[in-house]
């Protein structure tokens, strides 16, 4: 990677612009051809520096306000099986393992759901924990967002900000 790579994934960061040529409006800023930014742009995604490319939605402007987190307790039950379950919901869109701490918190699987309302994501998580053989677990509801961390920034000399 050089200098202008460094610029790209920069600028990439923002975001592709909702033009008819996101690529050569990128150039443009850069002083590239939207060809030279494209080419390299592909250069760094076979190399894995760019992993993947995705739309990130402000869902409360959607109407996705009911935002939770929930802790299931698995009981003997292998939690890479479980887990493997409970990702398999498409309304799940994070699903983690931690571990437990026994006496004091016996939750080791850790799921993020959003819906519309309380009561759909309620639903949606009753559904899952019947699917996954679960009767124990905590739904925990944000009530407040208070800040969304932007991706890790490249700055120049190629260390993040």
């Amino acid at each position: 990677m050089d200098p202008t790579d460094m610029k790209i994934l920069a600028a990439l960061e923002d975001g592709l612009p909702l033009v008819p040529e996101p690529f050569e409006e990128i150039g443009k800023r850069l002083g590239l051809t939207g060809g030279e930014v494209l080419a390299r742009t592909q250069k760094l995604q076979e190399t894995g520096v760019i992993r993947r490319f995705r739309a990130r939605i402000n869902q409360r402007k959607l109407g996705i306000s009911a935002n939770a987190l929930v802790a299931w307790r698995c009981n003997g039950k292998p939690a890479e099986k479980t887990g493997a379950v409970l990702a398999s919901y498409p309304s799940v869109t994070h699903c983690y393992e931690r571990k437990a701490v026994p006496g004091r918190w016996e939750y080791s699987l850790y799921t993020v759901h959003h819906g519309r309302s309380r009561e759909a994501v309620d639903g949606e998580i009753r559904k899952i924990a019947g699917a996954a053989g679960l009767s124990e677990y905590l739904v925990l509801f944000s009530t407040e967002e208070y800040k969304r961390v932007p991706h890790l920034r490249i700055r120049e000399n190629g260390r993040g900000s």
